[in-house]
């Protein structure tokens, strides 16, 4: 399963949770930002290629929809992590891997 995680300047919550899963058998997996100041900003080949987007606040749903409104995503899904955590910090480790988990158990 390709699994894009999405933030807002794909700097902390997004490239922690790649970098968790990057070794993961059962996914392949990116990481991008919504911001124009994004390291890396999401594109519509990112989205084309995911069978499986995850963001990390419900408001870079509406993001990626306005950006992109005629493209057919696919399935989305939001942990509701906010900007509170510095990149691999261990509580938003936890918080990732138990969000993830349950996304990929449904």
């Amino acid at each position: 399963m390709k699994v894009l995680f999405i933030c807002g300047r794909n700097q902390k919550r997004s490239p922690t949770a790649a970098r968790l899963y990057q070794d993961d058998p059962r996914l392949e997996v990116r990481s991008a930002g919504t911001s124009d100041s994004s390291r890396r900003r999401v594109s519509e080949a990112d989205l084309r290629w995911a069978d499986l987007i995850i963001v990390m606040e419900r408001k870079y749903t509406a993001r990626i929809r306005a950006k992109f409104p005629d493209l057919d995503l696919p399935r989305v899904e939001s942990l509701e992590i906010p900007d509170d955590y510095e990149y691999m910090d261990p509580e938003l480790v936890e918080l990732l891997q138990d969000g993830v988990e349950q996304i990929l158990a449904a």
